[in-house]
């Protein structure tokens, strides 16, 4: 009688615990049953190093005109995320690139090293019309390999420099690094931050988001950034129905830290993220699984994922409505929301970037 295929094990520091095949991956890769238990010896999977790919990027803006989005221009340094959320949207860029968006996805990074050379272009073209830019919508800005790469401090310093406005969402701490910039701009009506805060619960965050910063530590870079004169929101994104249900704690935690705005999303799993959060409910999770992916499933009218918009971003039905009325009456206890004063557009100045402005 052939033995059952051993479960597989969590790999430190990474959300996804496989290197999964993409929706355009000719070959099937099933788990088999090799004879050896690696957990028999008290082994567990072996850590598994960052891998960094250089990209020349032919655009450095994104534009959408998504009825459910609030912003129309966005801007990512990156391709993949070394902070490892099990549950990112983007996950399934990395398909395109003929990568996993599993494990590839998170330890298998690009570098858009022309950046800045392509935004510069791009702000001074006499066609371009200024509108405010989010920085870290698909992958966080200030992952570990910013450290080294810098491509955030450098596009931040470029937008400074010509008075563009930027807003940021970030679960990364060298976010302070750059209040040197964000500082001024904040105070002037040209930048603003929002800081991911997921759970309290530091455990789950460990797990749902391996190398991100810790909850405590996130709170306080609301605090140190609002100390800066920077202008703090807080998203409370994604909501995972049974698994972080402390939502109002999450916003009074934030609110009291000096946040003044606040978002939500509900958990989106389109393509590959759908069997990978799976998978990662099966090992984490397993008592809660099949609970949490049928609530799921009730806001997402009874697919793993919904599309549309209007739906897409919050869900709908009955659980969903509970969300929202639970974030709108959080919100209104804690005063949050109340001034969400647009960013300023009318200072931008693309000849501050040098006399090569002109020539686009």
């Amino acid at each position: 009688m052939m033995s059952p295929v051993h479960p597989l094990l969590p790999i430190k520091g990474r959300g996804a615990a496989t290197a999964m095949a993409h929706r355009f991956d000719p070959l099937s890769r099933e788990a088999f049953d090799d004879g050896w238990d690696p957990r028999a010896d008290g082994q567990v999977a072996p850590p598994l190093l960052t891998e960094v790919r250089l990209e020349d990027a032919r655009s450095a803006i994104t534009r959408n005109d998504s009825p459910d989005i609030p912003f129309e221009q966005s801007l990512n340094p990156y391709r993949g995320c070394e902070h490892g959320c099990v549950y990112c949207f983007a996950r399934p860029t990395h398909s395109y690139l003929g990568l996993s968006p599993g494990l590839d996805f998170e330890s298998r990074l690009i570098v858009k090293r022309n950046l800045v050379e392509v935004l510069r272009r791009e702000l001074t073209a006499r066609s371009y019309r200024p509108l405010p830019v989010v920085i870290g919508t698909a992958t966080d800005a200030y992952q570990p390999i910013e450290r080294e790469w810098q491509l955030t401090r450098r596009v931040l310093q470029l937008l400074s420099d010509c008075a563009h406005p930027l807003s940021i969402v970030t679960k990364g701490s060298g976010v302070l690094r750059d209040r040197d910039l964000l500082g001024p701009m904040g105070r002037s009506g040209l930048a603003a931050v929002y800081v991911t805060v997921t759970t309290l619960d530091a455990q789950l965050c460990r797990q749902l988001e391996p190398r991100a910063a810790a909850p405590h530590r996130r709170l306080r870079i609301i605090r140190e950034l609002a100390d800066a004169g920077i202008p703090v929101g807080v998203s409370v994104a994604p909501q995972i129905p049974f698994l972080n249900d402390d939502m109002e704690q999450v916003l009074e935690a934030a609110a009291e830290a000096g946040a003044t705005r606040a978002f939500y999303t509900v958990l989106r799993l389109p393509w590959e993220v759908a069997p990978l959060f799976e998978q990662w409910l099966a090992l984490h999770h397993p008592q809660r699984s099949a609970r949490v992916m049928a609530r799921v499933r009730e806001m997402r009218a009874g697919r793993d994922y919904d599309s549309r918009f209007g739906s897409r971003m919050h869900g709908v039905g009955v659980w969903a409505d509970l969300l929202r009325q639970r974030f709108d009456r959080a919100v209104l206890r804690l005063g949050l929301n109340r001034d969400r004063t647009p960013l300023d557009t009318s200072r931008f100045d693309p000849a501050r970037l040098g006399p090569q402005a002109s020539l686009f």
